[in-house]
């Protein structure tokens, strides 16, 4: 089955061809970081307007990458939400027209549940089942995922977002945005034991996060150490939240008892966290998967992948669906 994906849910207009629900033909993303890079952060309105732009040529692209044509495709998969409304209804709207207009199926994908079916776009996939890591800009929770339809969620953040605190992080340093890459890359020439940033862990024994603490404490350390490097800075505010991601989550595939973890969104990208979690699930013997760079951030091929199994159960969109902003997916059970 040819699916083709397409996501807007935020700053990043993306269309991909999917085969299969793993085997991946093509993959566009056009950015939006030159457009909101100037204010530190995703500008809505900006972002809405540029997914409209942008829409139709990604989604060509896409189709040429794959050699493909609209003929050729099965099904239609379009990001849902969570996300910016403005920005969802760009791509959904589009995904609805263009399925009723060449009479396609579709369906509408929830983009976290997506983030964990990135892992499927790799050549060793988990099986079933295993915790899911999903940490990104707008989203931090863990799941135990039983099947490819059944996540449930163990834990989440009770205010900012991982990726929402690096970019805060790196906005009060001045390094620019997106913060994550920066502060990734700088902490690298930085000591991470020089300056201890507090650990919120909240419950051990449960899977909650809260990161709006220790953006406080960065600050607080920044305006009575004006003269701190840089670099120290960002290693010790990266290290104190990779300690708390790795020890929620190998603690969750534990109480599980399923041996496997995965770990997706676009955190997943930093190379610390890569690092530490590998090492910490082999002291417990728990096997890893994490989907390659490209893979981590907002794009259209895990939409294409999640929408695959959608399909196989016929659970089909209808035009009077619309999008939502909060997901059932960070809802408790």
């Amino acid at each position: 089955m040819v699916v083709l994906g397409i996501e807007s849910s935020c700053d990043e207009t993306a269309a991909a061809v999917v085969v299969n629900g793993s085997e991946m033909l093509s993959s566009v993303v056009s950015s939006q970081i030159s457009v909101h890079g100037p204010y530190g952060g995703v500008v809505p309105e900006l972002a809405s307007r540029k997914h409209i732009e942008a829409v139709v040529s990604v989604v060509r692209r896409a189709l040429e990458a794959a050699g493909t044509t609209l003929a050729d495709i099965d099904a239609i998969a379009v990001t849902r939400g969570p996300g910016l409304v403005g920005s969802l209804l760009v791509g959904f709207s589009f995904a609805k027209s263009l399925a009723y207009a060449g009479g396609i199926p579709w369906v509408g994908v929830d983009h976290l549940a997506a983030h964990v079916h990135s892992v499927f776009l790799t050549s060793d996939p988990p099986p079933f089942p295993f915790a899911a890591l999903l940490v990104s800009g707008g989203h931090t929770a863990v799941y135990h995922a039983r099947d490819h339809h059944t996540l449930e969620l163990m834990g989440q953040t009770r205010d900012d977002a991982a990726g929402e605190a690096f970019d805060k992080v790196a906005k009060m340093l001045g390094l620019g945005y997106p913060g994550g890459v920066v502060i990734d890359r700088l902490a690298l020439r930085g000591d991470p034991a020089r300056i201890a940033f507090p650990r919120t862990y909240l419950d051990r024994d449960r899977f909650d996060f809260s990161f709006s603490g220790i953006k406080t404490a960065v600050k607080r350390y920044i305006e009575k150490h004006p003269d701190a490097r840089s670099a120290d800075i960002v290693a010790g505010f990266q290290e104190a939240v990779v300690d708390v991601l790795v020890d929620k989550i190998v603690l969750a595939a534990g109480k599980k008892g399923c041996g496997r973890l995965a770990v997706v969104g676009g955190v997943a990208a930093n190379t610390r966290l890569r690092s530490r979690v590998i090492s910490a699930a082999a002291e417990k013997d728990i096997r890893v998967y994490i989907p390659p760079v490209s893979l981590c951030g907002d794009n259209a091929a895990m939409v294409a992948a999640a929408g695959y199994h959608m399909v196989k159960a016929k659970k089909f969109g209808k035009l009077t669906d619309d999008v939502y902003s909060r997901s059932p997916l960070r809802l408790r059970p």
